[in-house]
């Protein structure tokens, strides 16, 4: 528990078998309740090594629902067992579980609602080794999106979010693509619906086992970003009505 709330972490997990137990073991237990991992059908022995942590609650999708489906079963467990804090930690060591306890405080607190861990406030991308050119591209993206959105984020494709309670009771998760473009469905939603979001510095590391799409799925995810920012403004502006932001009141 965290100042009474409690705390559950999701790990969105596919073919993370070589990096999970690392991310385990530096999960702050002394504020986290739960943890949940769900596997997407994976083809290596991620549930194994789930089940060999002692991991209590692990979901194995018996077919790859893809990224954002992957996050729908995780917040959608993560509720029904009572989190009152959740925040989600990639199983492949990209992200350090150490600034769980900073990302936690800020929301339990009531200052957020929402908290990002930002590689690109500071330096802690291209350090972490970032490829240049999807360094560029994050950039374009983020200064695009925050025109479009009318925010001042660092970044809109960070992998590490911490969210209370309430920001995933209020926002329609299941309208949102099963794919990598979920996360800025999500951000959108957040944004629209008037919660302020929190961001945090967060050192990250690309090495062989992390995972990481290619630049043919990194361009169509990027155009994907585009066509949500642009739905979002449109639907500002009343000109239409998506169903991904009618749950919101």
């Amino acid at each position: 528990m965290i100042l009474g709330k409690k705390l559950v972490i999701v790990l969105p997990a596919y073919n993370a078998a070589l990096t999970l137990e690392k991310t385990y073991r530096e999960i702050p237990f002394d504020i986290v309740d739960e943890v949940v991992l769900v596997d997407d059908a994976s083809r290596d022995h991620t549930t194994e090594v789930g089940r060999q942590l002692g991991i209590k609650h692990i979901i194995q999708h018996q077919k790859n629902t893809g990224y954002g489906g992957n996050q729908k079963t995780c917040y959608n467990k993560a509720l029904e067992i009572g989190a009152d804090i959740v925040i989600m930690l990639h199983p492949d060591y990209q992200y350090t579980p150490k600034l769980i306890h900073s990302m936690a405080y800020l929301i339990a607190n009531g200052l957020y609602h929402v908290v990002l861990g930002s590689r690109i406030l500071g330096k802690g991308a291209l350090k972490g080794g970032m490829p240049m050119y999807k360094y560029i591209f994050n950039r374009f993206l983020t200064l695009s999106q925050n025109i479009l959105v009318s925010q001042k984020l660092s970044e809109y494709h960070t992998g590490y979010r911490a969210f209370s309670k309430e920001v995933l009771e209020k926002i329609n998760l299941e309208a949102n693509s099963d794919d990598f473009v979920f996360d800025n469905q999500m951000l959108s939603q957040i944004i629209y619906a008037g919660y302020d979001i929190a961001e945090v510095t967060c050192p990250t590391k690309y090495f062989p086992e992390a995972s990481s799409i290619n630049f043919s799925r990194s361009m169509k995810y990027g155009l994907g970003c585009l066509g949500v920012s642009f739905n979002h403004r449109l639907n500002k502006w009343g000109l239409v009505k998506s169903e991904m932001y009618k749950k919101m009141g």
